[in-house]
Protein backbone atom coordinates (compact mmCIF):
# COMPACT_ATOMS: atom_id res chain seq x y z
CA UNK A 1 0.00 0.00 0.00
CA UNK A 2 1.29 3.45 -0.93
CA UNK A 3 0.86 5.53 2.25
CA UNK A 4 1.73 8.73 0.41
CA UNK A 5 -1.21 8.20 -1.92
CA UNK A 6 -3.45 7.26 1.02
CA UNK A 7 -2.59 10.57 2.74
CA UNK A 8 -3.02 12.49 -0.51
CA UNK A 9 -6.48 11.03 -1.22
CA UNK A 10 -7.47 11.35 2.45
CA UNK A 11 -6.95 15.11 2.42
CA UNK A 12 -8.75 15.52 -0.90
CA UNK A 13 -11.78 13.68 0.47
CA UNK A 14 -11.60 15.60 3.75
CA UNK A 15 -11.63 18.86 1.79
CA UNK A 16 -14.76 17.72 0.01
CA UNK A 17 -16.56 16.53 3.13
CA UNK A 18 -15.73 19.61 5.22
CA UNK A 19 -17.01 21.85 2.42
CA UNK A 20 -20.25 19.88 2.43
CA UNK A 21 -20.25 20.19 6.22
CA UNK A 22 -20.08 23.97 5.96
CA UNK A 23 -22.95 24.02 3.48
CA UNK A 24 -25.05 22.03 5.96
CA UNK A 25 -24.01 23.85 9.16
CA UNK A 26 -23.00 27.29 7.79
CA UNK A 27 -20.77 28.28 10.67
CA UNK A 28 -17.51 30.17 10.63
CA UNK A 29 -15.71 27.28 12.34
CA UNK A 30 -16.79 24.77 9.66
CA UNK A 31 -15.70 27.15 6.91
CA UNK A 32 -12.33 27.72 8.59
CA UNK A 33 -11.75 23.96 8.91
CA UNK A 34 -12.81 23.40 5.28
CA UNK A 35 -10.40 26.08 4.09
CA UNK A 36 -7.55 24.84 6.26
CA UNK A 37 -7.89 21.23 5.13
CA UNK A 38 -8.15 22.36 1.52
CA UNK A 39 -4.93 24.39 1.84
CA UNK A 40 -3.20 21.33 3.34
CA UNK A 41 -4.48 19.30 0.40
CA UNK A 42 -3.04 21.87 -2.00
CA UNK A 43 0.34 21.81 -0.24
CA UNK A 44 0.43 18.01 -0.52
CA UNK A 45 -0.08 18.32 -4.29
CA UNK A 46 3.07 20.42 -4.72
CA UNK A 47 5.75 18.31 -6.32
CA UNK A 48 3.46 15.39 -7.14
CA UNK A 49 4.32 13.88 -10.49
CA UNK A 50 1.44 11.85 -11.80
CA UNK A 51 -0.72 11.45 -14.86
CA UNK A 52 -3.11 14.28 -13.90
CA UNK A 53 -1.03 16.29 -11.42
CA UNK A 54 -1.54 19.62 -13.21
CA UNK A 55 -5.30 19.14 -13.29
CA UNK A 56 -5.40 18.14 -9.62
CA UNK A 57 -3.36 21.19 -8.62
CA UNK A 58 -5.57 23.50 -10.68
CA UNK A 59 -8.76 22.11 -9.14
CA UNK A 60 -7.28 22.46 -5.65
CA UNK A 61 -6.24 26.07 -6.29
CA UNK A 62 -9.73 26.86 -7.56
CA UNK A 63 -11.20 25.47 -4.33
CA UNK A 64 -8.70 27.52 -2.29
CA UNK A 65 -9.62 30.65 -4.21
CA UNK A 66 -13.27 30.04 -3.35
CA UNK A 67 -12.90 29.11 0.31
CA UNK A 68 -10.52 31.92 1.30
CA UNK A 69 -12.82 34.71 0.02
CA UNK A 70 -15.81 32.85 1.52
CA UNK A 71 -14.09 32.96 4.89
CA UNK A 72 -13.39 36.68 4.47
CA UNK A 73 -16.98 37.42 3.42
CA UNK A 74 -18.36 35.52 6.38
CA UNK A 75 -15.95 36.93 8.98
CA UNK A 76 -15.56 40.53 7.81
CA UNK A 77 -18.80 41.31 6.00
CA UNK A 78 -21.04 38.74 7.77
CA UNK A 79 -22.54 37.84 4.40
CA UNK A 80 -23.60 34.20 4.57
CA UNK A 81 -25.14 34.22 1.09
CA UNK A 82 -21.88 35.09 -0.66
CA UNK A 83 -19.96 32.66 1.57
CA UNK A 84 -22.33 29.82 0.66
CA UNK A 85 -22.15 30.68 -3.04
CA UNK A 86 -18.34 30.62 -2.93
CA UNK A 87 -18.37 27.37 -0.94
CA UNK A 88 -20.56 25.81 -3.63
CA UNK A 89 -17.87 26.72 -6.16
CA UNK A 90 -15.27 25.06 -3.93
CA UNK A 91 -17.52 22.01 -3.67
CA UNK A 92 -17.63 21.69 -7.45
CA UNK A 93 -13.83 22.03 -7.64
CA UNK A 94 -13.41 19.33 -4.98
CA UNK A 95 -15.79 17.01 -6.83
CA UNK A 96 -13.72 17.55 -9.96
CA UNK A 97 -10.60 16.62 -7.93
CA UNK A 98 -12.24 13.37 -6.85
CA UNK A 99 -13.17 12.62 -10.47
CA UNK A 100 -9.56 13.27 -11.52
CA UNK A 101 -8.28 10.97 -8.77
CA UNK A 102 -10.69 8.28 -9.95
CA UNK A 103 -9.51 8.63 -13.55
CA UNK A 104 -5.89 8.49 -12.42
CA UNK A 105 -6.55 5.37 -10.32
CA UNK A 106 -8.29 3.62 -13.21
CA UNK A 107 -5.45 4.55 -15.56
CA UNK A 108 -2.80 3.25 -13.16
CA UNK A 109 -4.82 0.06 -12.58
CA UNK A 110 -5.04 -0.53 -16.36
CA UNK A 111 -1.29 0.05 -16.72
CA UNK A 112 -0.61 -2.36 -13.86
CA UNK A 113 -2.52 -5.21 -15.50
Amino acid sequence: MDWGKVTFVFFILMSLTFTVGFLVEQSLVMLFIAGGVNILSTILKIGVRSFMSAELMAASLVADLHLIPALIYLQVFDDINVAVALALGALVANIVSVIFISIESIKSYNNYN
